[in-house]
């Protein structure tokens, strides 16, 4: 069995994150359609922010103390309107650890870590987001949960809102 850890992200590690980043989304392009920049790289405008926002918290997730991914938290939700909702605004496993139930854990692991309201958002195009979070909140919620459709100005998609415990 593999030893999965969600890690806060420290500040002097922001480099790593970074490169995280890119990689997922260079595999999230195919669902958003980005191109690279004109320094080829894809630029995560909020990465700063996780330092600077207190309503924002960044983890990396390792398995057996091997980089797999990482996880941004915010408070930013399109659902509720409540301050002390969470968000998971960026949710990346690297495809050599996936399909194995080990994002599962990671999810669990990050709603324990915040009791609340959360909302969890899917990219309209993305088929095996959808498939996975549709498993974990179903399995994490035992079926209470709200499942509604989302659209901005910029995007589209559905969310999954619920409630794991007063705060």
């Amino acid at each position: 069995m593999q030893q999965v850890d969600v890690i806060k992200v420290q500040e002097d590690q922001k480099s790593i994150l970074r490169q995280l980043i890119e990689l997922y989304e260079y595999d999230f392009s195919e669902y958003n359609d980005q191109d690279v920049n004109d320094y080829g790289v894809y630029g995560y405008k909020y990465l700063d922010h996780y330092w600077t926002d207190e309503n924002r918290y960044p983890f990396f997730v390792k398995i057996d103390n091997n980089y797999a991914g990482f996880v941004l938290i915010n408070s930013h939700s399109y659902l509720y309107k409540d301050d002390n909702t969470k968000s998971v605004a960026e949710f990346f496993i690297m495809r050599k650890y996936r399909r194995t139930g080990n994002g599962k854990k990671v999810a669990i692991k990050i709603f324990d870590m915040f009791r609340g309201h959360w909302e969890v958002l899917q990219h309209g195009n993305n088929g095996p987001s959808k498939s996975f979070w549709k498993g974990v909140i179903e399995e994490y919620t035992k079926g209470n949960f709200e499942l509604l459709d989302v659209e901005t100005e910029d995007w589209k998609g559905q969310g999954y809102i619920f409630n794991n415990g007063v705060r």
